[in-house]
């Protein structure tokens, strides 16, 4: 599988005029080689040629991680903490082809390390890879589904858990920590991002995080959580009324947002765009009466990362195409009164989209005593 992408990666380089793309600590690495190597004082660099062998600078102690299940072919220049990673980088780069554009992650690299390299190639033209790796990662193969059908299952497992511990009277801080637990105990790995749980007028801020409030009978509450399966993240949110149903306007809220999800999930197909798709959930919102509380796009990509591409979004005239995955979360938030969201993570099929996620969207109470 690494050598498969190893090959297409080279293939993009090799038609985008690239000579060189750097992998950092983190999810295009982990995507490359399978590895694991966390970001931390000690600088760590993946170099994959347009052609030739990959060659790594890395400490002396994650050495190791290479010899034990290399993934293809490839050099590992190793440093010690008295060396220091100078002369180890010197020579990655000396073993590599001539480099005259180098694509490096805007979003990963630090100037630690982009000091290193300008060092030794002052004259290369430094690049964006990030839509290089994009152009790989936006297509999920059936095994990279297969484990977020699974991360997603575990979530949903963990929701019903703890949907039937939830009482009025715990707190927002509560409820996260027992998803957290629910999910690990049901299998799933590290938490991509930690549950956002808020309660009544709280949940009106779309990136909220838990706090001491107390949750009350008639608020609403808004979970939006995930976890990893094989490194692959779900991502899903359910809002719910506690204690006694919503209604009058808040339960024009929950509708609204509700209709705006099917629209969205009913758009999302092979040969339709991005924006094609936020524009049928938008436009069911607007229809309500609500459109100016939907305040961000309708979704984003989801895989190894928890936001990636292909984002949800007007302007965003990216075709959708049979392994895409994405979300689909449009929300309504009227600050101090009300915050609905309702989230689902799709999978564009050869014939149409399929939502891994099939937690009920119907409105449900919880805690009613």
């Amino acid at each position: 599988m690494y050598a498969d992408r190893l090959q297409r990666l080279q293939a993009v380089l090799k038609e985008r005029n690239l000579d060189c793309l750097t992998l950092m600590p983190g999810t295009n690495l982990t995507y490359m080689t399978g590895l694991h190597f966390h970001l931390m004082e000690r600088p760590t660099v993946g170099f994959v040629p347009a052609m030739g062998k990959p060659v790594f600078a890395v400490p002396a102690l994650e050495k190791v991680k290479f010899d034990d299940s290399p993934p293809y072919d490839l050099d590992v220049y190793g440093w010690s903490d008295e060396e220091g990673p100078e002369a180890a980088f010197a020579a990655a780069m000396k073993a590599l082809p001539e480099i005259r554009i180098l694509a490096v992650e805007y979003l990963a690299m630090r100037v630690l390390e982009l000091r290193l390299l300008q060092r030794h190639v002052p004259n290369a033209i430094v690049v964006d890879a990030n839509p290089v790796m994009d152009v790989l990662r936006q297509f999920k193969s059936a095994d990279e589904v297969a484990q977020m059908r699974t991360a997603v299952q575990i979530s949903e497992k963990a929701l019903t858990e703890v949907l039937a511990e939830v009482r009025p009277g715990m707190t927002e801080r509560q409820v996260a920590t027992l998803l957290s637990q629910a999910q690990s105990q049901a299998g799933g790995e590290e938490v991509p991002f930690l549950p956002i749980v808020l309660a009544g007028e709280r949940a009106a801020l779309p990136h909220g995080g838990p706090t001491d409030r107390v949750i009350k009978a008639g608020d609403v509450l808004l979970l939006d959580f995930g976890t990893r399966k094989g490194g692959y993240v779900s991502d899903i949110t359910r809002t719910f009324a506690v204690g006694q149903p919503l209604e009058g306007k808040r339960l024009a809220v929950y509708e609204a947002v509700r209709v705006a999800n099917e629209a969205g999930r009913q758009a999302a197909k092979p040969g339709v765009t991005c924006q094609e798709v936020d524009r049928a959930a938008r436009k069911a919102i607007e229809v309500a009466g609500f459109g100016e509380y939907f305040i961000h796009r309708t979704g984003h990509g989801v895989g190894l990362d928890g936001h990636e591409r292909p984002y949800i979004v007007e302007g965003n005239e990216v075709v959708l195409e049979p392994g895409m995955t994405f979300t689909i979360e449009p929300g309504i938030y009227i600050a101090g009164e009300i915050g609905v969201r309702i989230e689902d993570d799709m999978v564009i099929t050869e014939d149409g989209c399929e939502s891994l996620s099939t937690f009920d969207r119907q409105l449900q109470v919880i805690g009613a005593d």
